[in-house]
């Protein structure tokens, strides 16, 4: 096991798993993980001579837990990775590396912060620019006046998905991890009736595809049945604050460093069929996109599903920094 540091940020307290010494990287995760999620890139990204450190985002695992859905912002989580950076790194600007929910905060305190940070890379969800419209414009258009379901929709709710995921927690993990894996049938998750709950008709494969092991999903079960979903849950809840912060930086580009890794079967790639070609996207809001990588067969839990091959991108990425 890495060691483990508390970083009081002013506002709440971030638990960062670290491993390695040398310039800091720092591994942010998505949506339902934990530090956990990086558990195949610590020791690589230390081998080759960093000090990585990946946290809990606040309202997971051994991070605070604020209770209420605006500290829940993409306003607070980008300073919360400002602070973590100053605490670990003060005299140098870190290297910033976040998948799903993760790649949207590290892009944005990229965008937000210009000159603080050395490289920044995301996997599973390019950058687009800073939002025109709230993304739940989008969820309405696309999914909801069609009659569709889609889980940021159910996740608006106040509540009830807590009550579902809690509920069963493994059952809940199983079922939300295979939906957009690589094993998965393509797209079947998205297609289904609009105001059912999230795991009416998904499959719970037994047994589960083996890049995520028995003892991996118990330590995410131990994780979210002391922490809850609330927090997490309630990222899905700032749409609209999110779009009244980021609206400052609308037209910026961001200046620095960047990768972009996602897999070929993850809805989330092409931000669930918004954008057809995510490296074209990328370039028209990012100075120096140094390279693409699509990862063939692979899911949504990119560095999970496909950790040898994430870990020669991103190493050889850092180096080269």
């Amino acid at each position: 096991m890495p060691e483990f540091k508390i970083i009081d940020t002013g506002e709440v307290r971030i638990r960062a798993a670290i491993e390695g010494a040398g310039p800091l990287v720092l591994l942010v995760h998505g949506f339902p993980e934990s530090w956990y999620s990086w558990r195949h890139q610590l020791v690589p990204i230390a081998q080759a001579g960093f000090c990585a450190a990946a946290i809990d985002v606040r309202g997971y695992g051994g991070s605070d837990k604020p209770v209420e859905v605006a500290a829940y912002d993409m306003e607070h989580l980008t300073a919360d990775i400002v602070a973590v950076a100053r605490t670990l790194q003060p005299d140098a600007p870190a290297i910033l590396v976040g998948h799903d929910w993760g790649a949207p905060i590290v892009w944005n305190a990229a965008l937000s912060r210009p000159g603080m940070f050395r490289g920044a890379a995301g996997l599973s969800v390019p950058f687009t620019g800073a939002p025109k419209r709230p993304f739940t414009d989008v969820i309405r258009e696309t999914f909801t006046e069609k009659g569709l379901f889609f889980y940021q929709a159910w996740f608006q709710e106040l509540g009830l998905p807590e009550a579902e995921a809690e509920a069963d927690v493994g059952e809940f993990l199983r079922k939300f991890f295979y939906g957009v894996c690589g094993d998965a049938p393509e797209g079947s998750w998205l297609q289904r009736r609009r105001g059912w709950p999230l795991l009416r008709g998904m499959p719970d494969p037994e047994p589960f595809p083996a890049w995520l092991t028995p003892a991996d999903l118990d330590y995410y079960v131990r994780e979210f049945s002391v922490s809850g979903f609330f927090g997490p849950i309630s990222r899905y809840r700032n749409h609209e604050r999110d779009y009244a912060w980021l609206r400052q930086f609308q037209g910026r580009r961001l200046d620095l460093p960047t990768l972009l890794i996602g897999g070929d079967r993850d809805p989330a790639f092409t931000l669930f069929g918004c954008i057809a070609d995510p490296e074209a996207a990328m370039r028209r809001h990012a100075s120096d996109l140094r390279q693409v990588a699509t990862l063939k067969g692979c899911g949504h839990w990119t560095q999970q599903e496909r950790p040898v091959e994430v870990n020669e991108v991103l190493v050889s990425w850092l180096k080269q920094l």
